[in-house]
């Protein structure tokens, strides 16, 4: 039987088997892309071939070889004789499950998990989006393509992070398909628009309910908190035998992107380009009303009348502004009422969905973690615009992250956080960007807080500088490590000979508390697993043999 891995924009495809099938049971050939230089690896037997994927993006597995030499097999991530270990995830596909509801290329996603084993990763995530779910009406979920996920990520012997993705996807970073919100959804914020969040100019973006009507009964009758609860438990109902067993995990979406932020920064249609500092999303009618009233409360009416008036534009520099230069209004006694207002709204939010997530799903076994956006540019500046406009106070006088890394304490959820791939010399200079500052400064909120700090890459990285700095930031060699880290993302690139490489260094560098060096092709030492190491210019040219 052979495996053939072929081109696809989402998914490797699989050229034959009808039932999927693990690494360990696979016997034949798994072959990868024409890349100079090409090997054949041979191993002893089938059992042998859950390993050889770490080693090439060519990979034959067949009969005994006349020469043997030995591939070095990763550690496993979790055998519990290395506390410093920090497990590996890889985020699957958007349309992992189509918009029928059905796994999305089965035969490749087996692949692909097999695959995901042989290289010594702990499990994969998934988006179970709110508009696939529920697309059919209200309480009327659809988790079939995710259950029959869920089985195959069991039968590899591998975990499942899942995101409770309560926005759209479409019009961001990496998104590669569209995604709205439920139709339901989409009639009730067509007879009132001011369901989702609306810049200064009236603009409306759709990808998620603002938090402005979070306890209005705005969606046929429940309030988005009550739907988003509904979702979670019948998430949990349907899955109760797999959590905290092979679901290890439940990401809760608070936002775009499923990050605790307010859409300051959206790209479609050209909107918003980096580094620009965004505008403030609170001209929605139930935002408004708050801000007055937050504003009466305080004796001061005049400043509930509207947001700031100086606060530019997206695509502008703080510099540009009144509100966000060196001195300006951001630092007055009417922006910090202001910013305290957007914040603690964002925050409110943050904690009425994590408190009903909490409730849920205690007592599963499943860990409860949500996501913060890492906004880097404009971070060596004394506004920090850019996180502002988001809905973080973080300011040079003002730490905006240690009330959201307490308020995830108090829930016991981990928080994780993105662009830990990032260093400050790759930005450039203009933009003011510091990630390794702000990744600093977010690991001592949460190590103050007691919370658990995960991470993740913002940008899709296959080099190794990328892996590097993850590795340099995020073990215990570092200081205080991460409870875990999820690479984005899973697509063909990643199967080519040299990414595949630095990824397989990268999880045994994890797995070894932040130790890396690169693999040997080989060794001449006998063990349990030998590989002959054989060229083939031939088999450059067969036509069987594609990049995934």
């Amino acid at each position: 039987m052979t495996l053939t891995l072929r081109s696809s924009t989402s998914f490797i495809n699989l050229k034959d088997t009808k039932s999927f099938k693990t690494a360990d049971e696979v016997v034949g050939s798994i072959c990868y892309a024409q890349i100079k230089p090409t090997f054949s690896l041979v191993a002893k037997s089938s059992v042998q071939a859950s390993h050889v994927l770490e080693h090439h993006s060519l990979i034959k597995v067949g009969s005994l070889a006349e020469k043997w030499e030995k591939l070095h097999p990763l550690s496993g991530p979790h055998d519990g004789s290395n506390s410093s270990k920090v497990p590996v995830f890889v985020m699957l596909p958007l349309d992992t499950v189509t918009h029928g509801g059905n796994l999305n290329k089965p035969r490749a996603m087996n692949a692909s998990l097999m695959a995901l084993k042989s290289a010594g990763v702990e499990g994969v995530m998934v988006d179970a989006w709110w508009g696939l779910v529920e697309k059919d009406g209200p309480l009327r979920y659809n988790w079939e393509g995710y259950a029959e996920l869920v089985q195959m990520v069991k039968h590899h012997g591998l975990k499942i992070q899942v995101v409770m993705s309560f926005h759209q996807c479409g019009g961001n970073v990496g998104d590669s398909c569209s995604i709205p919100l439920p139709p339901w959804v989409l009639e009730e914020i067509s007879k009132d628009p001011d369901l989702v969040y609306t810049d200064r100019s009236g603009r409306r973006n759709p990808e998620y309910i603002s938090l402005g009507c979070d306890s209005m009964p705005v969606l046929r009758g429940r309030t988005p908190i009550q739907v988003y609860s509904d979702f979670m438990r019948s998430f949990r109902d349907r899955f109760s035998d797999d959590l905290g067993d092979v679901i290890v995990e439940i990401q809760v979406g608070m936002g775009p992107c499923g990050e605790l932020r307010y859409p300051a920064y959206p790209e479609s249609n050209g909107t918003w380009k980096f580094p620009g500092i965004g505008e403030f999303q609170c001209y929605d009618k139930y935002m408004r009303a708050s801000l007055k009233a937050s504003a009466e409360e305080l004796g001061n009416q005049a400043w509930g009348q509207d947001g700031p008036h100086d606060s530019g534009s997206y695509n502008q520099f703080p510099e540009d502004t009144e509100f966000f230069r060196r001195d300006g209004t951001w630092n007055s006694e009417y922006g910090q009422f202001f910013l305290e207002w957007y914040s603690d709204k964002l925050l409110q939010h943050g904690d009425n969905i994590l408190a009903a997530a909490e409730v849920i799903f205690k007592g599963t076994g499943a860990k409860l973690s949500g996501k913060v956006a890492g906004i880097h540019w404009h971070y060596r500046t004394r506004s920090h615009a850019a996180e502002l406009t988001a809905g973080y106070y973080n300011t040079r006088n003002h730490d905006g992250y240690q009330l959201i890394a307490q308020m995830f304490s108090k829930h016991g959820v981990a928080l994780n956080f993105t662009c830990m791939e990032m260093r400050d010399g790759e930005q450039p200079e203009n933009a003011n960007c510091s990630p390794e500052g702000l990744v600093h400064q977010v690991k001592m909120a949460t190590k103050a807080a007691g919370t658990e700090l995960a991470g993740e890459n913002a940008l899709e990285r296959y080099d190794q500088a990328a892996f590097g700095q993850v590795l340099a930031t995020g073990t215990a060699a570092a200081g205080s490590g991460l409870s875990a880290f999820t690479y984005l993302r899973l697509n063909k690139r990643l199967f080519e000979e040299d990414n595949w490489r630095h990824m397989v260094e990268f999880v045994k560098g994890m797995s070894e508390g932040g130790r890396i060096r690169r693999l040997p092709e080989s060794d001449t030492l006998r063990s349990d697993l030998y590989i002959g190491l054989v060229k083939d210019r031939s088999l450059r040219r067969t036509k069987e043999i594609l990049l995934v």
